[in-house]
């Protein structure tokens, strides 16, 4: 499995911060790769990402599709409910983190997310958002209250609605779809997406090696001001042994 994929990672606290909130794990070997932001503002957003990323980083490689996410959506509410737990030892506190997961097993490939950290496949020089931002200006956006370029002034843009740790549902949202060979793809908080355009990762992304191009991404967020901790995994798909057209839904994760 990891020799089909390039991966890379990078992750910095940012020019504000004094601590780093994000974690992440990279297992190319199990198919697995995660970003976790835990919730500025809130009590132990560092605890929250790494319990969330210290659980998914013990899955190991599986037979099937359905055994790795079943695996991952376990760990998921396991490290959930055990944040909650800690939030309601601590007096009701939220200790919560985002999440973004991509899984790869065989020609097929899953999503899954809570909050606003993202997922990007960039296929044939397109770059296309799988993930989509759990926050109130999002809402808004998808109500037409704003427009996007109007939803980045908003002073409430940073609130998110889902995450895991605040409440007994996750609300992990899933996409799923076929891997074609040259697919990238690109997992980071919003530390990034913050400071660095769409089209701008896309651009990085096809023109470096996936390493060199995390860290030009981290070092380009952290020139426009860094303001928050940032993180970004790159992972390409090698094989050329794939699906031959779009998308289309992978019954194996069934």
């Amino acid at each position: 499995m990891s020799s089909r994929f390039e991966t890379g990672a990078a992750t910095h606290p940012g020019r504000v911060r004094a601590e780093n909130e994000d974690a992440h794990v990279v297992l190319p070997e199990a198919g697995l790769w995660a970003v976790s932001d835990g919730m500025g503002g809130h009590e132990a957003g560092g605890l929250a990402s790494s319990t969330i990323v210290r659980a998914l980083g013990s899955i190991e490689p599986q037979s099937s599709a359905a055994r790795l996410l079943a695996i991952c959506e376990d760990c998921v509410l396991g490290a959930n409910d055990y944040l909650n737990q800690i939030g309601k030892e601590r007096g009701g506190v939220i200790i919560g983190a985002t999440l973004a997961v991509l899984l790869a097993q065989g020609a097929d490939y899953v999503c899954l997310w809570a909050g606003d950290s993202r997922i990007y496949r960039i296929r044939e020089g397109e770059i296309r958002q799988i993930s989509r931002d759990h926050t109130e200006v999002q809402a808004l956006i998808d109500q037409r209250v704003f427009t996007p370029l109007e939803g980045k002034a908003w002073p409430r843009r940073s609130v998110i609605t889902r995450a895991i740790g605040v409440s007994p549902d996750p609300g992990l949202e899933v996409e799923n779809g076929m891997l074609l060979g040259g697919d990238i793809f690109v997992i980071c908080s919003d530390g990034l997406t913050e400071h660095v355009s769409d089209n701008e990762i896309a651009k990085l992304v096809t023109t470096r090696p996936s390493q060199d191009a995390c860290d030009h991404l981290v070092a380009l967020s952290l020139e426009r001001g860094g303001t928050d901790n940032v993180t970004v995994i790159v992972v390409r798909c090698q094989n050329s042994n794939s699906a031959r057209s779009g998308d289309v839904s992978g019954r194996d994760w069934e």
